[in-house]
């Protein structure tokens, strides 16, 4: 009976740490781009992860403890759609800048709480959602109506 229990233990503690392991491990690296916001105060430049694939934008920021001022992750969705993200398992704050197919912005979601399950949507139907550092989008004064430039958008001029 003893040796029963001492196994399950054993089993217990490795699918523990296999899970552990597997959320901390780092997937390949994302397609990293540049992205320029133009706003009625000039072009705020950022250097962005792409997350394409179902897989990457589940995944999306979740794990990480920091994001530099300058850098974020844009959820390509392809085509324009209503979309809803979470919070889940990411500690930090982040902005949620919601850009239509000709790289308007629609809409802000601003210092979305960390680690929430309440869905954020889209009120519009959308190309993209930029995660940034929870607070930048008030520091650079971004509204909707900036326009966006990146390969994705369709029409690049404002």
């Amino acid at each position: 009976m003893g040796r029963i229990i001492a196994v399950l233990v054993g089993v217990v503690a490795c699918v523990a740490l296999w899970t552990y392991l597997a959320r901390q491990a780092s997937p390949a690296p994302l397609t990293r781009l540049p992205l320029t916001i133009e706003t009625v105060n000039g072009p705020v430049r950022f250097t962005v992860e792409v997350a394409q694939s179902a897989a990457q934008q589940e995944r999306g920021l979740m794990y990480r403890t920091s994001l530099a001022p300058d850098a974020g992750m844009l959820f390509d969705l392809h085509a324009e759609k209503r979309v809803a993200l979470w919070m889940k398992d990411t500690p930090i704050p982040l902005d949620m800048v919601f850009i239509k197919a000709n790289g308007t912005i629609a809409q802000i979601a601003a210092n979305a709480t960390p680690l929430s399950l309440k869905p954020i949507a889209s009120r519009a139907r959308v190309r993209a959602v930029l995660e940034i550092a929870g607070g930048r989008a008030g520091e650079l004064q971004l509204r909707p109506g900036d326009h966006v430039v990146n390969e994705i958008f369709v029409d690049t001029a404002p």
